[in-house]
């Protein structure tokens, strides 16, 4: 029997018992209906009033086995529903329990923030697709919607350090920022940023002005929602209409963004020719800009000078494969001093398909250089113990890393240094700028050279 059916048949009975005890009174005392009423509830509830009339012989013998039946069926109505109250709040503090525990042993799922109409499409794909996922919702009244749908979730707010770490950001793959206002979207990718530097993010956005900011908080991309849908509508009606962009031209556009590409002085694109430069890398450069002068589509023949910038769709995917093993990503040494500019860099090589390892001094870089022999490291100039330059002089006069290809970056923008750093031995100087993909894009071009 389960609580609730418990309770209900404690009340009936209450309400038995009172409706005998009523009639009793009425028949052997003579009571009118709301004196034998009386009666029979404070008989009962064993309350000690004063009797309305005073009870003969058969009415007292009837009066004991009413308060012995009365006080056994308030007892079991008042036992029953206790049950149900501790029962409700045990199970659910067990179920949560539970769900904490499946949580906790998740590896590579993902999360969604927000169980809105976006966040409940999203959850159903991922259970279709076997992926795992967890969804965090901060209002009320999902909970039992949650239930019924057997999804793992977490009632808390999404921004707070304390919940993404109970939905297991650590060991995430990627998130869903699906909040229902921009602010809170760009103060969720933040911190799981912060949480998580190699986390792939998604955001919604509901404002187009709000796209760059939340990109430059760290979400690998962005959705506007209507933007999307009509995209999505005006698609339909190209189809419909025999006006249809080939797929695979659509998933092209997609996945490529264009892209400024600055040559260093010393680059091995610096004196080449622009078709030549687009052979090596395998895409089409659509823009030069010199001297503050923008060139679309260039003469193939120009050739490149070292500060110029090109234009290109930028496809690093593609440039990936050509560098990283499917099976064993390349190893890179990121050695900077700086944690904010070390998480930075570890998600953006990772991105690109490198298995990054850091280094926050120059000792303990060099140590990690000569132990790991990474394919490429990238050294900041300015170190604790060890300077950048130290570094390379000591790594390359070794021996014991050959193949490992140095790269310099630094905001030193004299020849004097470059001079320097490329006589101690390295392979490349690269000028820290505010795209910190620029030296992802020369690792990847040198090993390409290699």
């Amino acid at each position: 029997m389960t609580a609730n059916r418990r309770i209900i048949v404690a009340i009936l009975l209450c309400l038995g018992i009172t409706s005998v005890g009523t009639i009793g009174y009425m028949a052997i005392e003579g009571c009118s209906l709301l004196d034998g009423i009386y009666m029979a509830v404070i008989t009962i509830t064993t309350v000690g009033f004063g009797e309305v009339v005073p009870l003969s012989h058969t009415g007292r013998i009837f009066t004991i086995f009413l308060i012995m039946i009365g006080f056994g069926s308030l007892a079991f109505a008042g036992h029953a529903v206790v049950e149900s109250l501790l029962e409700k709040v045990w199970r659910s503090r067990m179920e949560m329990k539970k769900m904490m525990k499946k949580i906790s042993r998740l590896k590579g799922h993902y999360i969604i923030c927000g169980h809105g109409r976006m966040g409940t499409a999203a959850a159903e794909y991922f259970i279709k697709a076997g992926a795992d996922c967890v969804i965090i919702e901060s209002k009320s009244g999902y909970d039992e919607q949650l239930k019924e749908t057997g999804h793992l979730y977490i009632e808390g707010d999404a921004t707070r350090e304390a919940v993404l770490l109970d939905a297991g950001i650590k060991s995430a793959r990627g998130l869903l920022a699906l909040l229902d206002s921009d602010p809170d979207n760009l103060f969720l990718v933040l911190t799981a940023r912060e949480l998580n530097p190699t986390l792939h993010i998604i955001a919604r956005v509901e404002d187009a002005s709000s796209e760059k900011k939340i990109l430059r908080a760290g979400a690998d991309s962005v959705v506007l929602p209507f933007t999307t849908a009509g995209k999505q509508v005006a698609d339909d009606i190209l189809v419909a209409t025999g006006k249809h962009i080939h797929k695979d031209q659509a998933l092209i556009c997609s996945r490529s963004a264009p892209k400024w590409i600055t040559i260093q002085e010393g680059s091995s694109m610096s004196g080449e020719t622009v078709s030549t430069v687009s052979e090596q890398m395998a895409q089409k450069i659509i823009g030069l800009r010199r001297e503050g002068k923008d060139l679309i589509l260039p003469d193939p023949e120009t050739r490149l000078q070292a500060s110029d910038m090109i234009l290109i769709m930028d496809e690093t995917q593609r440039l990936q494969n050509q560098v990283s093993s499917p099976s064993e990503p390349p190893k890179i040494v990121i050695v900077d001093d700086n944690p904010v500019i070390l998480r930075l860099y570890t998600r953006l090589f990772q991105k690109a398909g490198f298995h990054p390892i850091t280094a926050t001094d120059g000792r303990e870089g060099l140590n990690t250089i000569l132990q790991e022999k990474p394919t490429a490291a990238v050294i900041d100039f300015m170190l604790p113990v060890l300077s950048g330059i130290d570094i390379c002089e000591q790594i390359r006069s070794s021996g014991a890393c050959p193949e490992t290809k140095l790269i310099l970056f630094t905001s030193d923008t004299q020849s004097k240094t470059k001079k320097q750093a490329l006589k101690a031995g390295a392979d490349m100087v690269v000028h820290k700028s505010p795209e910190a993909s620029e030296v992802v894009e020369t690792v990847i071009q040198i090993l390409k050279e290699d």
